[in-house]
């Protein structure tokens, strides 16, 4: 075959549409069901800006979505309308058990870590001296400015920590301290049990 005829061969036909040039980068996909992946994608964004990290549960409970938890929305202070020490926030702990607040008899002394997920500098409440204390303003006014965690000190456990809502900072502190709160809080759901073994024996503590 002569080049001639290859050429011909090659050449459209008469009034067949012929493809015109386009640079690669001008080249446009068009997915299937494209317009509905976006709408899905705004509907779920718009879904997750709709859940407030807390709720008031409008039984003296906050619920924190995020975390799978729930706190009681007041604190030791406004019952004893003073400082307790470690052993006295356990006594509390169970005393509210007891009672079974909001329903509930499984609440607990929080994790330093879950102290933490309930602070944020850009929120702000006011403590008992009416000083400013980064908790969301759903929780009750006039409480402490710290909380009692049950985490103990390895190898010294006359001292347990402490976590302040003025710094976002935990500290050890001995247990007898009378100058401190608490804060309690129970599992609204699957959640790491940071509870060390040897203290699950009992719920009792004991000077």
């Amino acid at each position: 075959m002569s080049d001639e005829e290859l050429k011909e061969e090659q050449e459209p036909e008469e009034g067949a549409e012929s493809i015109p040039d386009l640079d690669e980068g001008e080249l446009h996909t068009e997915w299937l069901g494209e317009e509905e992946w976006d709408d899905e994608e705004d509907a779920e964004e718009v879904t997750e800006e709709e859940v407030p990290p807390f709720v008031d549960n409008g039984d003296g409970t906050i619920s924190d979505t995020r975390n799978k938890l729930m706190w009681a929305q007041s604190d030791s202070y406004a019952e004893f309308k003073y400082g307790i020490n470690w052993f006295e926030a356990q006594d509390y702990c169970e005393s509210a058990n007891e009672k079974q607040l909001a329903g509930y008899d499984d609440w607990r002394l929080c994790s330093t870590e879950e102290a933490k997920m309930m602070f944020s500098f850009t929120k702000r409440n006011l403590d008992k001296d009416g000083a400013e204390i980064h908790i969301d303003d759903i929780f009750e006014e006039g409480g402490g400015h710290n909380t009692w965690t049950y985490l103990e000190k390895p190898d010294y456990h006359q001292y347990a920590e402490k976590f302040s809502y003025v710094t976002g900072n935990e500290m050890w502190e001995h247990k007898d301290n009378e100058y401190s709160h608490v804060r309690l809080v129970r599992d609204a759901g699957e959640h790491e049990d940071y509870e060390p073994e040897w203290r699950k024996d009992t719920r009792k503590f004991q000077r």
